[in-house]
């Protein structure tokens, strides 16, 4: 080794060119670790839109239940609720509530079909 950093000038070129050979070579468990590395940083790029999901979903839920009261209210006081009920099937809550709520479930239920088919 003496003689590779004479020739070369240093000992730091000698302990670089072990490290950048050392890089090269990936074993089993560097493997399993990046992979692992890989699927951590992928749930966690997700956070965001989780956390988006479910202010969407709570926000649109409590629409959809506050309007199921209103309506059931106003009916068990035996008030006139066709115009509300006209109201609210022009804004299609129910489409919209069913809309998230299948994206919400469907696609963690999707995901596990998949994975039990693989």
């Amino acid at each position: 080794m003496a003689i590779f950093s004479k020739l070369f000038g240093c000992d730091e070129v000698i302990s670089q060119g072990m490290k950048w050979i050392d890089e090269i070579h990936t074993s089993g468990t560097e493997m399993i670790e990046a992979k692992i590395k890989a699927k951590t940083d992928l749930l966690a790029s997700y956070a965001p839109f989780k956390v988006a999901q479910r202010y969407l979903s709570l926000i649109f839920g409590f629409t959809f239940v506050m309007s199921y009261i209103l309506i059931l209210a106003l009916f068990l006081l035996g008030k006139n609720i066709a115009e509300v009920q006209q109201i609210i099937s022009v804004f299609k809550i129910d489409w919209i509530m069913l809309t998230i709520v299948g994206f919400y479930f469907g696609g963690g239920a999707f995901e596990g079909v998949l994975g039990k088919m693989k």
